[in-house]
């Protein structure tokens, strides 16, 4: 009989962590917006801007930080970033108790945010292994998953409502303390993490360059990549359009708009609690694209919401995209953990967020133009549109021949099962 992974002390308090890092985060998803376009009048481009400035350091610093994150233990990365993103986060509060708070202040801050957030990203998925033996590695990043669904259900949730009822200093001063929690949390791991092996010599670029080859010598990880790259560019694009959709056009409160963009929280939640049954009545490696061909299409209804019961047309969609994905993730997540050797996660890992979260700023300034050239609806029917095709380049691969996860690096696998990747951006 196999002992619940809630039986293993290091998984509670990662994963207690873990909880409390994403609910920080997505309060900031709903809360910082929000803080834009009231406080600070923001328009379609400058929330454009602020979008892109959340996510750009994946495209500039991605690559090296894999391998630089490769070359230290993770635990301590992981704190640091926490500790660094808690202090951040309140040099907005100050900035917004002392009225000093402006667009370009607010946009720097988002911008060191996110260097942050990089090498935490990549630390975090890097030492999944660390703490759950190879077999538990498909019910812990469910496990993850849940809690990361959960935490974008109740982050905006509460970044909307906190935003309305306490004011943007109180709800981003309550990111900031959940920053802290995660870092706390992570202070009392007991995990042994071995010294990372070195090769003699660190050649920044010949260390990139290794991880980037893993990822891309490989016929299913390309399909899989150019899948999560476009969803990820044409959801980045909604972001900027979703906001102003709701608060503009629909004129919703704070706390409305942060239950609406709830929604797809509670999609990933079920998603996450349904992932291991689907995958054992279809396949693991087939549930990914199944989850993305039936779900993603709904986003097609997303530029026809209105005012009144109109707003079920933004709001079930949301959830079932939200579900789909976070099926996709489940999957993806543990093949690349369990396919590629320890010494090379870190760089596999920024590999990946580099082209798949390197788009983002690309996606998200794209909205900001494209919404003040056809406007927010016009805007968002591309984006589902774009969203939509993504499950072309799985359709279009081998991936839809296999049905199970390959065995973990290092063990033999029978001939079949496949490889990696996800989106990234839910």
């Amino acid at each position: 009989m196999t002992v619940s992974l809630l039986k293993n002390r290091e998984f509670r308090v990662f994963w207690a962590a873990q909880t409390a890092s994403m609910l920080g985060g997505n309060m900031s998803r709903v809360a910082i917006p929000l803080l834009a376009a009231t406080t600070l009048a923001a328009g379609p481009l400058e929330m454009g801007l602020l979008q892109a400035a959340q996510t750009v350091a994946f495209l500039l610093v991605g690559l090296p930080a894999g391998a630089l994150v490769d070359r230290t233990r993770r635990r301590p990365v992981l704190i640091a970033c926490d500790v660094l993103r808690a202090a951040l986060m309140g040099l907005i509060v100050l900035g917004l108790l002392l009225d000093r708070m402006n667009f370009p202040a607010l946009i720097a801050v988002t911008f060191a945010i996110g260097l942050a957030t990089v090498f935490f990203e990549i630390a975090y998925q890097s030492y999944v292994p660390s703490v759950v033996a190879p077999e538990r590695l498909v019910e812990a990043n469910a496990r993850l998953e849940g809690t990361s669904a959960t935490a974008r259900t109740a982050g905006p949730t509460l970044g909307g409502s906190m935003v309305q009822l306490a004011g943007a200093a109180s709800t981003v001063a309550g990111q900031a303390a959940a920053h802290a929690v995660s870092a706390w949390l992570l202070s009392r791991l007991r995990v042994v993490e071995p010294d990372p092996e070195h090769s003699g010599e660190h050649r920044l670029m010949a260390e990139v360059g290794t991880g980037l080859r893993f990822v891309l010598g490989h016929p299913v990880f390309r399909a899989l990549i150019g899948s999560a790259a476009t969803f990820n560019f044409f959801f980045a694009l909604t972001q900027p359009l979703v906001m102003l959709l709701l608060v503009d056009e629909l004129a919703l409160s704070g706390a409305t708009v942060g239950l609406l963009m709830a929604a797809g929280g509670v999609g990933g939640v079920l998603g996450a609690a349904c992932a291991v049954r689907i995958a054992a009545w279809c396949g693991q490696v087939r549930a990914m694209w199944l989850a993305y061909l039936v779900t993603m299409p709904t986003t097609l209804l997303i530029p026809f919401a209105q005012e009144g019961w109109g707003v079920a047309l933004f709001a079930v969609p949301w959830f079932a995209s939200g579900f789909g994905i976070v099926v996709f993730n489940v999957g993806q997540v543990s093949i690349r953990q369990a396919l590629c050797p320890p010494e090379l996660l870190g760089r596999m890992n920024a590999s990946v967020r580099f082209i798949v979260w390197g788009v983002l700023p690309f996606g998200s300034f794209a909205g900001g133009v494209l919404g003040e050239w056809v406007g927010l609806r016009g805007g968002l029917l591309v984006a589902s549109l774009g969203m939509t095709s993504g499950v072309v380049w799985l359709l279009c691969s081998s991936v839809v021949r296999m049905r199970d996860l390959p065995r973990p690096a290092g063990q033999e696998a029978p001939a079949g099962p496949a490889e990696e990747l996800s989106p990234a951006a839910t």
